[in-house]
């Protein structure tokens, strides 16, 4: 036993030995003998014989660790926390910490109520942000309910890039995209201000509806057709519609105005492919509404009849397939679209086409709109280039009209206001589309009036135009801030352009640019330099920005400057030489002061239409000012504008020669 324990006895001495070797070689041993702490630690490790049991462990144990390759330091010298904490990590931890409460939170009826309440106020960045911002501070998952609602507030006005950004973080949240997801996008397409991105949108859409194996539904096919219609595609929308027929769906009435919307895009070919699309509405037994023939208007104004060649090809056809068919003959039910190169199979022979014209020459005047239509006593196309003469091959106004009746349709004060913009430029045609008003007792709304002011101004009639505006105070409306814009279209000198921007002081109207573009294109078209200079310097005090429009104005102006300056010194015994030089250089010094006032001093013309170019996007980006919502501005409340009856207003009687002239004008 007295062995063991001299045995041990000597074990401790061995090891206590052999960790005073190893300290003294650590390389602090130096500093340690500098400041005479290492010798009294040798001394203790060596005169101390029996020390406490737990003192030896716990100095071996820390000695041993000390030692331990398993036991990492650090090279680096110790470095300071920073001062500036990361923006990332205040807002998570903020996220940890600001929980919120439960009252915070609100229902999913209650978020689409509040998202349907800003897209009805048109704000659009608010709505948006509710489903972003709101939501994801409430931490509430939205559901594809209200994705759906924000991606339909977005394409109703056109901003389809946030709509696609929306429907990828719909599928990001492992969301279902519906029907009513693709139909809100292919909107979102259609409404685009960039034809061609909305167009692009529009095909990679579709492809992606293939790869999932996705069936259109109709109003998904009507959603793609108003999309490839308006973008200029014509031929995937006709091929749409026949899918459709293929497929069994139902085209109804909506398609048909989709494609009328399609037609409305071709303005070299549209009107013919309206009279194909008409009558194709006719064959499949749908009956037109009140857009059909509004859209079919729209196409008389705006679209041509494109080759005559082809054209009386399509009239041919549209004649002969009117005409009763025999058991055995069979028709395409597809619906055809010529690009003015191909042409247009019939199985008509020459003697039945003559058959088909001279019925027509017997029925009268012209009529293409009828179910039964014809050409009436029309011999040539080649003089029908304006939209007085492609409403001619409708039937003219009265017949429109007529063919409204015959399918139950009552025409409305757009119908009105689209026939007023197509019927000759005469005071004739004119009272009577204000006696057809009155005679349907139709209420008008002040656009109505615009347009006619708008039409009497073109023709130069400015006398007839300023009358008008005792025709919207018998009408008990007021003047808009488009009234007076078509208003400033007769102003031909400086003193009736100051005449009315007082009468718009006294009414409360602010000018906008467009109001002083129209003025600033007639003091052009007079080369009144003062009248010029003097709208420059009124833009300039109503701190107002200049349009893309207005320095067009600017640029076409000075182009014709310098063209007449060229011919004044190739011939410079020309009357008034002397005068144009003088008010030309201080135009131009005037034009250079007033570029300079507006930041656009040494720029180009192009550049600077650059600068002024507002993106139409840019809008929904700023939450709306305040004072627009539609319970601040009383004028927002109404959600039509006003319609008051025409029948205190008195239309004067066309007097004979007035009459006479246009009857010959209609022959």
């Amino acid at each position: 036993m007295s062995s063991l324990i001299l045995q041990t006895f000597r074990r401790q001495l061995l090891l206590r030995a052999k960790i005073s070797r190893n300290l003294t070689s650590l390389p602090i041993r130096c500093v340690l003998q500098r400041e005479g702490i290492l010798p009294k630690i040798v001394s203790i490790h060596t005169c101390s014989l029996l020390p406490n049991k737990t003192t030896l462990q716990d100095d071996v144990s820390l000695l041993v660790a000390k030692q331990d390759p398993d036991t990492f330091g650090t090279l680096s010298p110790s470095v300071s926390e920073p001062e500036v904490v990361d923006e990332g990590d205040l807002r998570e931890e903020n996220f940890l910490q600001n929980l919120p409460s439960r009252s915070q939170k609100l229902s999913t009826k209650q978020y689409a109520d509040l998202i349907k309440d800003h897209l009805k106020n048109n704000r659009v960045k608010e709505a948006i942000d509710v489903l972003e911002v709101r939501m994801k501070e409430d931490r509430v998952k939205p559901i594809n309910y209200l994705f759906n609602l924000v991606i339909g507030g977005c394409a109703r006005v056109g901003y389809s890039k946030k709509a696609f950004q929306l429907y990828n973080k719909m599928k990001q949240h492992g969301l279902k995209v519906t029907g009513g997801t693709y139909t809100s996008l292919f909107n979102a397409c259609a409404n685009s201000p960039f034809l061609s991105d909305g167009l692009h949108k529009a095909n990679r859409l579709r492809e992606i509806m293939i790869e999932k194996g996705y069936e259109p539904n109709e109003s998904n096919y009507n959603a793609m057709i108003k999309a490839y219609g308006r973008c200029g595609e014509l031929k995937t929308a006709f091929q749409l519609v026949d899918d459709m027929i293929a497929k069994r769906l139902n085209v109804e009435t909506d398609t048909f105005n989709f494609l009328l919307q399609a037609c409305i895009s071709d303005e070299e070919f549209g009107f013919r492919h309206a009279l194909l699309v008409w009558h194709k509405m006719y064959r499949m037994r749908s009956l037109p509404d009140i857009y059909s023939f509004n859209l079919l208007l729209r196409c008389v104004r705006d679209c041509g009849l494109g080759d005559l060649e082809t054209t009386e090809k399509v009239i041919e056809q549209i004649l002969y397939r009117h005409k009763p068919v025999l058991p055995e003959e069979k028709h395409e039910d597809r619906i055809c679209i010529d690009d003015g190169n191909s042409e247009i199979s019939h199985n008509a022979s020459e003697s039945q086409l003559a058959n088909i014209n001279q019925e027509a020459i017997s029925e009268g005047a012209p009529n293409l709109l009828s179910r039964k239509p014809h050409l009436g006593s029309l011999i040539a196309l080649g003089e029908i280039r304006k939209p007085e003469d492609r409403l001619i091959l409708l039937g003219g106004p009265q017949g429109f009209l007529h063919e409204m009746e015959l399918a139950k349709v009552q025409p409305d004060i757009k119908t009105m206001t689209e026939l007023l913009e197509v019927i000759p430029p005469t005071n004739v045609a004119e009272k009577q589309i204000l006696s057809t008003v009155r005679r349907y007792g139709i209420r008008c709304d002040i656009d109505f009036f615009n347009i006619l002011i708008k039409k009497r101004s073109m023709r130069f009639d400015y006398d007839s135009a300023r009358e008008v505006l005792t025709m919207i105070k018998t009408a008990r409306l007021e003047p808009d801030i488009v009234t007076y814009g078509v208003l400033a279209l007769g102003c031909r000198n400086q003193e009736e352009a100051q005449s009315l921007l007082r009468e718009m002081s006294d009414a409360g109207v602010r000018p906008n640019i467009q109001i002083l573009g129209a003025m600033l294109r007639q003091g052009m078209a007079t080369q009144n330099f003062r009248y010029v200079t003097g709208m420059l310097q009124i833009v300039h005090q109503l701190r107002l920005k200049p349009n893309e429009k207005f320095l067009q104005h600017l640029e076409n102006f000075n182009k014709k400057c310098e063209k007449l300056s060229q011919d004044y010194e190739q011939n410079p015994r020309k009357a008034n030489y002397e005068n144009f030089k003088l008010e030309c250089n201080r135009y131009k010094l005037k034009l250079d002061y007033w570029k300079e006032q507006m930041g656009l001093q040494g720029l180009d013309w192009d550049t600077a239409r650059g600068i002024v170019r507002e993106h139409p996007w840019e809008q929904f980006k700023q939450p709306q000012a305040d004072g627009f919502e539609a319970t601040k501005n009383p004028k927002l409340r109404h959600k039509k504008k006003k319609h008051h009856s025409i029948r205190k207003l008195v239309v004067d009687e066309s007097t004979s020669d007035d009459r006479v002239a246009e009857a010959k004008r209609l022959e």
